[in-house]
């Protein structure tokens, strides 16, 4: 075995930072022979099968082209739960893992109604349906192909979630019930940040699901923010995962659409990463 993280590390070294190369070497090892890190720690003298060392290389020349380890295993963790990730969806962050787990803490109630925009994977509806306790969760995306990957992990997961197509720029409002909480992590990568961008997000990950318009960088935001002025219940709550570069920007524009307290939150590296933000009693449906 030791032989073959060689193989993999130098086939590797020169197209991913260090520290990654260690990570997709025990991961390629413990995808193809099934061995967590600590057994490729006990058994380095283990002999691998010459059907192993087939799919081993043909993984490494997957990531040689840069395709995301998550697409090859076709699954990734959030949350302690297991989500199933492919092409249609994006790949859930970490970073989107910890504000999850802030709304956890501070959600509390039982039988919250529950609205996920642009659901992708659905790793936001099928976690909150997991942990919220009673929770009523609907899911809405426009792409097909990802509604059916939310699906299944719906199903993979045992929750019940309602799914269904749609368009958040273009439908109205009134298409929807009232919500208690409305959660988002919408488009937000501005065109002009594409140069900066690692290859195997911007070669495999949909871009429909990341960019926006240089000139209209909150143009989900302000939509959103726009239905749940709408559709939020009396003390709901908005949740809205941002671009970092523009966290006062959408401070700002909560703020006139008349959302008081509006409140930003960084994630663990200090990036802006969070919006949290309340309709006044007075402006909500709820009353």
């Amino acid at each position: 075995m030791n032989e073959t993280a060689a193989y993999i590390r130098k086939s590797l070294q020169t197209l991913y930072p260090p520290q990654e190369v260690r990570s997709l070497t025990c991961r390629v090892i413990e995808y193809v022979c099934g061995l967590p890190l600590h057994e490729q720690i006990l058994r380095k003298d283990r002999q691998l099968s010459s059907a192993e060392k087939k799919r081993i290389r043909e993984v490494v020349q997957r990531l040689e082209r840069w395709e995301p380890m998550q697409y090859i295993t076709g699954e990734v963790s959030f949350g302690g739960l297991s989500f199933e990730v492919n092409p249609s969806t994006l790949i859930p962050r970490p970073e989107t893992e910890e504000w999850v787990a802030c709304l956890l803490r501070a959600e509390t109630a039982s039988g919250l109604r529950v609205l996920d925009i642009g659901t992708g994977s659905g790793c936001l509806a099928v976690t909150l349906a997991k942990r919220l306790a009673g929770a009523a969760v609907m899911a809405i995306d426009i792409s097909a192909e990802a509604l059916a990957t939310a699906q299944r992990n719906a199903l993979r997961n045992r929750v019940s979630v309602s799914f269904r197509q749609a368009d958040i720029l273009a439908e109205p409002a009134s298409a929807f019930p009232i919500f208690d909480l409305i959660v988002s992590n919408p488009p937000y990568v501005k065109e002009c940040e594409k140069a900066t961008m690692a290859r195997n997000v911007l070669d495999y990950e949909p871009h429909q699901a990341l960019f926006v318009p240089d000139d209209d960088p909150l143009l989900f935001h302000r939509r959103i923010a726009g239905l749940a002025r709408e559709r939020l219940a009396e003390n709901g709550t908005l949740y809205l995962e941002i671009n970092a570069a523009c966290g006062a920007l959408t401070v700002n524009m909560l703020r006139e659409k008349g959302f008081y307290p509006v409140t930003l939150m960084q994630d663990l590296s200090g990036k802006d990463r969070l919006v949290i933000a309340h309709l006044p009693p007075s402006e909500s449906l709820g009353l």
